[in-house]
């Protein structure tokens, strides 16, 4: 939950790209991130992979007018709507990027290359196709932002009821992580997004921040095997609000399209 999902970058980007807001170039350097490259793989026309800027402006000639995100999890379909073949790979992955306007979706699949104390990530999207219908589970804006600050509360609670500390270099260094990227010109979303969908997604990964803590961070003071899973079945519904903010936030840019078409 700490770091950006892949599909979320390709999803905002490609997005922000589809709009005419930023160049290919942009774009494409925003998606890969720290990653060395990102190809894809199964576009209709293709018999190899492509790199990225060649796909996007393929997929936009097929009809792709916006990209949405999906962050499935074992019991939780979050953002899919099938069919069952893109769902297995989706939730395998733990997440995947649906078109709007082609039935079409993207599931990254990671590949670690180089030496030893040299590695570094190559992905391929594999395009599938998916069933154009609503995605499920998927909050408003409004409604997330709701959820998130309850959920705020109650990961608070949990944390200082089941002594979990947020204390140690472990915990420290996320957090100094966590302040970094909110002080790098808060790009937590392209351009072309509502102000909403930005204070969202940095209110979700605060909440997954915290999330991320209390299982990182050892046993805490829960000693038992019992309290062990106390914590993980207080801790699980608040996790399942902060994936779903984060949805409702990088797709907040197709839902206004659609509500503008309207």
């Amino acid at each position: 939950m700490l770091s950006e999902p892949r599909s979320g970058r390709l999803a905002a980007w490609g997005n922000a790209l589809l709009a005419g807001l930023v160049s290919p170039d942009d774009a494409v350097l925003a998606i890969v991130g720290e990653d060395a490259v990102h190809r894809v793989e199964g576009l209709p026309g293709e018999s190899a992979p492509v790199g990225l800027t060649l796909a996007l402006g393929r997929l936009r000639a097929l009809g792709v007018a916006g990209l949405r995100v999906a962050l499935p999890a074992p019991g939780h379909p979050l953002g899919l709507s099938g069919p069952p073949e893109f769902n297995a790979r989706a939730l395998e992955a733990e997440e995947a990027v649906v078109c709007h306007g082609a039935a079409f979706g993207l599931v990254p699949e990671v590949y670690e290359a180089g030496p030893e104390g040299d590695v570094h990530a190559e992905v391929v999207w594999h395009v599938l196709p998916v069933r154009q219908a609503p995605p499920a589970d998927v909050p408003s804006l409004g409604e997330a932002e709701r959820e998130l600050a309850e959920a705020l509360r109650e990961a608070t609670e949990v944390l200082s009821k089941l002594d979990v500390a947020g204390s140690g270099p472990v915990a420290e260094a996320a957090i100094d992580a966590y302040r970094a990227r909110a002080e790098r010109g808060r790009e937590v979303l392209a351009p072309g997004y509502p102000p909403r969908a930005v204070r969202v997604l940095e209110l979700a990964q605060r909440v997954g921040l915290l999330v991320s803590l209390a299982y990182g961070n050892g046993h805490g003071g829960a000693v038992s095997s019992a309290e062990m899973r106390a914590r993980t079945e207080a801790l699980r519904p608040v996790e399942r609000t902060a994936r779903r903010a984060q949805v409702a936030a990088y797709n907040a840019y197709v839902e206004e399209r659609e509500r503008g078409a309207r």
